[in-house]
């Protein structure tokens, strides 16, 4: 059950008192719609609480949305079984470390038809720069660093699944950081004063 800090705070596990603070702080917008709510997971992040759940009403706070947009994780099971995998898997290993660069930076050196593909048919609301696009699709399909994974796991009924665990790489930190500083200019112009300036928002 969570505990109620207050009539906008709602928090998961045990919270260290400093993001509860910084979450205090988003939970007073005049945006927020309802209350805001930690995860167990939660930590201090820029402007917005990292594992926090921030519902607004017809505004977008760009550091809520993250310096690493697009970050997830998925699971895909497949067809294979455990006794179907070779003995000694560093020959797969191989295999995937070779067909999705890991490491901060690290790309494919090239840029894939895959690549060019999917970004040519989702377009950006916005034209990144040359240098952006460049690294957005040499970058396309690999893991950056970090806590990002890629992994072969067997379940219990000796079923294999890909587990993965991808994030935006460096675009996404440069995105978020435009839109924060640009959602700051706004509130600047409209003369909010806001309790973190990170917490800038759009309406």
């Amino acid at each position: 059950m969570p505990r109620r800090v207050d009539d906008k705070l709602l928090v998961w596990g045990e919270i260290e008192e400093n993001t509860i603070a910084q979450a205090r702080k988003a939970a007073r917008l005049p945006i927020v719609e309802g209350h805001v709510a930690l995860m167990p997971d939660a930590h201090i992040g820029i402007g917005a609480t990292i594992g926090s759940v921030i519902p607004t009403e017809n505004a977008v706070i760009p550091s809520a949305v993250g310096v690493d947009i697009g970050c997830g994780m998925v699971a895909v099971r497949t067809d294979v079984r455990q006794d179907q995998l070779p003995d000694d898997l560093k020959p797969l290993l191989r295999k995937i470390a070779h067909a999705v660069p890991a490491g901060v930076g690290k790309g494919h050196g090239r840029v894939t038809k895959a690549a060019e593909a999917w970004l040519g048919s989702r377009k950006p609301p916005r034209d990144l720069s040359d240098k952006q696009t460049k690294t957005t699709l040499e970058q396309f399909g690999t893991l950056g660093s970090g806590n990002h994974f890629l992994e072969v796991a067997v379940d219990e009924d000796g079923r294999t699944w890909i587990v993965l665990h991808s994030g935006s790489r460096g675009i996404g930190n440069q995105l978020a950081t435009m839109h924060i500083s640009k959602a700051k200019k706004d509130m600047k112009r409209a003369l909010v004063s806001l309790g973190d300036p990170d917490l800038a928002y759009f309406v």
